[in-house]
């Protein structure tokens, strides 16, 4: 994996701002994400039900992302990415001071308000400066960053509790405070850059758009049982302390450092249809292993499965570029964050329930939701452009 400023083949400052952003992003999100089951547990005293509700609550800002159209009137894209990241680096920084459940809405709004924008912004930089025929392999090495720094946060956390024997509270201030560190930088070292295209400045809602739509809704579903209960699974059902959470989240992103590359220029390769197809139909069996396993390290097996599979979502992106106006990159991104945390929002909490009474039953859920997305994928063209949308014959392609 190369670093350098160069390395995507386009203007230098650009691609290096969106490389640093990148970057910046995993290291306090994954510090978070590493921590966070453990801390919530034994320093907050929470069980899978209120776990469940902080999650649900995460996921708010993500359903207000269509509110990133109504702010771009007024600040940057880039502007705003770099300031969402700085939201997100001392949310993160603050977790480890407040563990108590109040605390940790506080402190889990804050990171997720920067998270969830960041995220949006980046989406439609990212398609906005690289060409359809080069997304999927420059979408994919920015993938193999993101995971290089999730490596070095996982890392740090298992350095910080068994090495150096750190309070958790201090591993979460290092971890948000390099976020912090980063977008600073960026706030300094970058120029503002202007939009090739400009972009739309209200919310855009297109009926030819409808299967994305659909696609990016039933992704928000299953993202949360693997964010939210594969991981609640390995703490509760086999035990794993934080560090040994820690080393499944290192081994995870040396993997994601490796494939994801290869996997965009597969997507680029097989197209969108063929690897949608290929993502869904690992997720049903994955699912439904998960609702039986009682081995551990047939679950970590499992969950790396999954964490591999997430990086085929590269094809919603580039389906959604194919057929897209270019003008609607930030206003869809902000919908589309939206449609993905309906589900988003309200599973958790209602899982979180589900799950005091039978934990297999959330994955059974899950495999008949992938299901459900792989019927969505065979509508995707094989050869998706604008008027091309989709196959189905039930949908009106109509603006």
């Amino acid at each position: 994996m190369n670093f350098s400023l160069l390395s995507l083949g386009r203007a230098p400052s650009q691609i290096g701002l969106l490389k640093l952003m990148t970057f910046a992003m995993p290291f306090s999100f994954g510090v978070w994400m590493a921590l966070f089951n453990n801390f919530a547990i034994e320093q907050g005293g929470l069980n899978g039900a209120h776990i469940g509700v902080l999650q649900s609550w995460r996921e708010v800002p993500g359903f207000l992302a269509f509110g990133v159209v109504f702010l771009l009137i007024v600040i940057a894209e880039q502007r705003l990415a770099i300031l969402s990241l700085l939201m997100l680096g001392v949310g993160t920084a603050l977790t480890g001071w407040l563990p108590s459940f109040t605390g940790l809405l506080v402190t889990t709004m804050l990171m997720s308000v920067g998270f969830h924008y960041y995220e949006t912004v980046k989406q439609s930089l990212a398609l906005q400066w690289f060409t359809k025929e080069e997304a999927p392999v420059q979408l994919g090495r920015l993938m193999s960053i993101g995971a290089a720094s999730s490596l070095l946060a996982y890392g740090w956390v298992w350095l910080a509790l068994q090495v150096f024997e750190l309070p958790v509270a201090w591993v979460y201030m290092f971890g948000g405070s390099v976020t912090v560190v980063i977008a600073l930088l960026a706030l300094v070292l970058f120029p503002r850059y202007e939009s090739k295209v400009p972009q739309t400045k209200k919310l855009v809602l297109r009926k030819r758009y409808g299967l994305y739509y659909a696609l990016v809704f039933m992704g928000g579903g299953r993202r949360q049982i693997f964010v939210v209960f594969a991981a609640l699974m390995m703490v509760e059902r086999f035990g794993f302390g934080a560090d040994d959470v820690a080393l499944m989240f290192l081994a995870n992103g040396l993997l994601s450092m490796w494939l994801a590359p290869k996997i965009g220029s597969l997507v680029a390769k097989w197209g969108e249809k063929r690897a949608l197809t290929l993502e869904y139909t690992g997720l049903i069996l994955v699912f439904l292993a998960y609702s039986v396993v009682d081995w551990a390290p047939i679950a970590v097996a499992l969950y790396m499965l999954d964490h591999v599979l997430f990086a085929m979502a590269i094809a919603q992106k580039t389906y959604f570029q194919k057929i897209a106006d270019p003008a609607d990159m930030a206003s869809t991104a902000g919908v589309s964050f939206t449609i993905n945390h309906i589900a988003a929002v309200l599973l958790p909490a209602l899982m979180g329930l589900l799950w005091l009474v039978s934990p297999s039953w959330v994955f059974i859920l899950g495999a008949i939701m992938a299901a459900m997305s792989l019927m969505l994928a065979r509508w995707v063209p094989s050869n998706p452009a604008h008027g091309k949308e989709w196959n189905n014959p039930f949908f009106t392609r109509t603006h």
